[in-house]
């Protein structure tokens, strides 16, 4: 029988892998041939396997950034590679899906039976190994709170600095590497401009200068997924003042059309109608719940409304509702 603390610890990683826990402080990277993760991930592993750094070393990956060309090359280690992170992240869902998880030992038994669906024979034990520890490190993430205002440079430091001390309890050097240089270069480029704004005594002139070197000193694919995050909170932010306003559809396809073109006005009409077709099944199942409790018949209802990957959403976004409620929002 699960005890509360491995409740505790399952649903604690079951939080971190719907919201993406930090998902406040990073911005997932696309595959640069348009594939998604999955397909990246599955397609970076094979050869003979390597050997990791030592744990344990004082250098602080977080504030260095990564020296070029590690880990590339023919002796580069067959398991550490780009896309680790998120072929972690697909094996964790994949152990998910396979029904509801108690506790954190039931999620790692799991693992130990779906690993070798993500990874091959030549790394598969050490990739399990890294899993089981993904695992509690998911789980420990899940108390890093994040900052209360996000344009607070030294609150926004002291959180990456905290989330990444939880990271080096877990993995050492090249495991880091692996799973979050690129989040870490995105996360200085994020310190650097906020300290930026925050720097009054800079001229218009000066500000542009930082910012642009800021720019620059991230790597290219950086550069392009930077772009592309700007061009997500910019079309997040209008869509929040729509919202706000109460606008109709064509209110709402106007605007977009004439800011990004039709065809992302159409995409963006597709997504409203998907997002308020996923709050009505919430309310659905909400309300099913309220008036009959848990048992088979809400779980059969579950199933009914929400696909696999939904379903791995839905006690977040409840939660996340009655948080928004309790605070007024």
């Amino acid at each position: 029988m699960a005890t509360p603390r491995t409740r505790k610890t399952a649903l604690a990683v079951l939080a971190a892998l719907v919201l993406g826990a930090a998902a406040w402080l990073a911005v997932r990277p696309p595959a640069e041939d348009g594939a998604g993760p999955a397909a990246t991930a599955q397609a970076a592993w094979g050869g003979a396997p390597g050997q990791a750094g030592a744990r344990g070393s004082s250098a602080d990956p977080f504030m260095a950034p990564r020296p070029a060309g590690q880990q590339d090359g023919p002796l580069a280690d067959p398991l550490l590679r780009p896309g680790l992170r998120y072929a972690m992240d697909e094996l964790l869902n994949a152990a998910l899906q396979s029904g509801d998880v108690r506790d954190a030992a039931e999620l790692k038994r799991r693992l130990q039976a779906l690993v070798d669906q993500h990874f091959g024979a030549d790394v598969r034990d050490r990739a399990l190994a890294l899993a089981l520890r993904y695992v509690d490190y998911r789980a420990a993430l899940g108390k890093v709170a994040p900052p209360a205002d996000m344009s607070d440079a030294k609150a926004v430091r002291e959180a990456m600095q905290a989330r990444d001390g939880i990271r080096q309890q877990f993995f050492d050097r090249a495991e880091y590497d692996a799973l979050f240089a690129d989040e870490a270069a995105l996360d200085r480029h994020t310190l650097a401009r906020l300290d930026i704004d925050a720097n009054r005594s800079l001229t218009p002139e000066q500000r542009d200068q930082a910012l642009r070197a800021a720019e620059e000193a991230l790597p290219p694919a950086m550069r392009a997924q930077r772009e592309a995050a700007t061009a997500q909170l910019g079309v997040a932010q209008q869509t929040a003042a729509l919202d706000a306003r109460g606008a109709d559809d064509a209110t709402r396809f106007a605007e977009r059309s004439a800011r990004y073109g039709e065809a992302a006005a159409q995409a963006l009409a597709a997504r409203d109608t998907e997002e308020r077709q996923w709050q009505q099944r919430l309310d659905q199942y909400q309300q099913a719940r309220a008036a009959n409790g848990e048992g088979p018949a809400l779980q059969q209802l579950r199933q009914q409304l929400f696909s696999p990957e939904e379903r791995l959403r839905v006690d977040a976004a409840l939660a996340l509702r009655g948080t928004q409620r309790g605070s007024g929002g």
